[in-house]
């Protein structure tokens, strides 16, 4: 029996312990943004370090302006990569209490109609049962080998769910002992039940509210309709141009960076079996949008967006008020891929409104996040490590997907540390996360033990 085999065996044998465990943290009422739960995420910390601690990673909990940090360290000089696995201990409140089946602070685990077993639990998914799958695929490690097969270090987090108003002030504090050779991060999904993912993608985002100023006051639209400028007028002219008739971003530069998919990616998705009508139904659309000649799964995944996140001006109170306002306005977000950069994007769209604007009108920006994309290499061999071990353990070959949206701490990671980041995660898209009666699936629990043994073992392969 190889080595990985004999890890894998202790697992499936202590996986009733490793449910112990797992109960005995999510019981910590460890919610981040009420501050009369402050004890209880300072609990949620000790426990851990206690736990890693006892497992042979030395452990530590440090104080911040906010909730404290956990580290952890197990380092011997080990051939492969130095990697540091990061997740978070707090969890979101659990209002509206009346709509959850049971206490969200007494973790159990129910059968569905459908025979699956899941794990019922404020932070059964988000994120107490996925940095779990980590620790107890060490535990498993250390206790058959008596080390680990790489060097790794941890940091668990208390703020995740509240902004994480202290870690820029740690990681910056902390960048000689926390910068590694990659980041390991379990905060994501599977693609479904039975396919593991790996996500490669995560898009940046610039942000802009804009202020598009007219008259000194509002007028009559009786008085003065037609011969006054209307800043909703010159406001909507704008918005609109903001795409051509294919669906196209118009700003100047703005597919500058843009990287096409590798044939081997696209393939993939393809193989999927993304239903597009099932995903526009779901929020009861049917056809889609966008640039044209581009999938959906592209689009929300690999292409960059321009999009109107609001816009308002003049009377919208009960009944009519017939003006001409002074004053329009509109927040406007754009999604980033690949190496587009957010401040060439955000002077290319004010050069545009600039651009549209009437000479006897004014314009104000109020600007509102700038992040790059990020992505890991497609030629990386910690990526095809990291999805041959998840193929091994789930038998079908594990996704390389992308993520619309941003997580922070990705992005913090590569801006600060300079460190690039593996989001391998066991998620699935019902665990009702942020929601009454959040679980995580039994299933994904024990074989992500098992899924992280098989990668830190794939990685510590030359």
């Amino acid at each position: 029996m190889t080595t990985i085999e004999k890890v894998l065996t202790r697992i499936d044998a202590d996986l009733e312990n490793s449910l112990s465990r797992l109960f005995d943290l999510l019981k910590i009422k460890s919610i981040s943004t009420d501050p009369q739960y402050a004890p209880d995420c300072r609990l949620a910390a000790e426990w851990l370090a206690k736990e890693l601690t006892s497992i042979g990673i030395d452990a530590t909990v440090r104080s911040t302006s906010g909730h404290p940090m956990v580290v952890g360290h197990r380092k011997s000089g080990k051939s492969g990569p130095h990697v540091l696995f990061y997740g978070h201990y707090d969890v979101q409140p659990v209002d509206p209490l009346d709509l959850w089946d049971a206490d969200p602070f007494e973790p159990k685990i129910v059968t569905r109609e459908d025979g699956t077993k899941v794990i019922v639990a404020r932070g059964s998914a988000d994120d107490k049962g996925q940095l779990m799958t980590f620790v107890e695929a060490a535990r498993a490690f250390i206790a058959e080998t008596g080390d680990l097969p790489l060097d790794v270090s941890v940091l668990f987090e208390g703020e995740e769910e509240s902004g994480s108003p202290s870690l820029h002030p740690f990681l910056n504090a902390n960048k000689d002992e926390l910068s590694c050779d990659l980041a390991l991060v379990c905060d994501t999904c599977m693609w479904d039940a039975d396919t593991p993912a790996i996500s490669v993608m995560l898009r940046g985002l610039v942000g802009e509210q804009i202020t598009i100023r007219a008259a000194d006051r509002d007028l009559h639209s009786g008085f003065y309709g037609g011969a006054a400028r209307n800043p909703n007028h010159i406001l909507a002219n704008i918005l609109a141009g903001l795409h051509d008739e294919t669906g196209k971003v118009t700003l100047d530069g703005f597919y500058d960076g843009v990287i096409e998919l590798p044939d081997t990616v696209t393939k993939l998705w393809d193989e999927l079996g993304f239903e597009v009508a099932k995903f526009l139904g779901g929020v009861d659309l049917e056809i889609a949008a966008g640039e044209a000649g581009r999938s959906a799964l592209e689009q929300v995944w690999s292409r960059p967006t321009a999009e109107v996140n609001g816009m308002w001006g003049g009377y919208i109170g009960t009944g009519f008020k017939t003006v001409i306002p002074s004053e329009a306005y509109a927040k406007v977000s754009f999604r980033l891929v690949g190496d587009q950069d957010p401040d060439k994007i955000r002077d290319a769209f004010r050069a545009y409104v600039h651009s549209k604007l009437p000479a006897d009108c004014s314009v104000e920006f109020l600007p509102h996040g700038g992040s790059p994309a990020l992505r890991l290499d497609f030629d990386s061999p910690a990526l095809a490590k990291g999805q041959k071990a998840l193929t091994d353990e789930w038998g079908k070959t594990a996704a390389l997907i992308g993520c619309g949206g941003s997580i922070p701490i990705v992005g913090d990671f590569k801006s600060m540390l300079d460190m690039d980041s593996m989001l391998i995660g066991f998620g699935v898209e019902d665990d009702a996360i942020h929601s009454p009666n959040e679980k995580y699936n039994l299933k994904s629990f024990h074989k992500g033990i098992r899924s992280w043994a098989r990668v830190l073992d794939e990685l510590s392969q030359d």
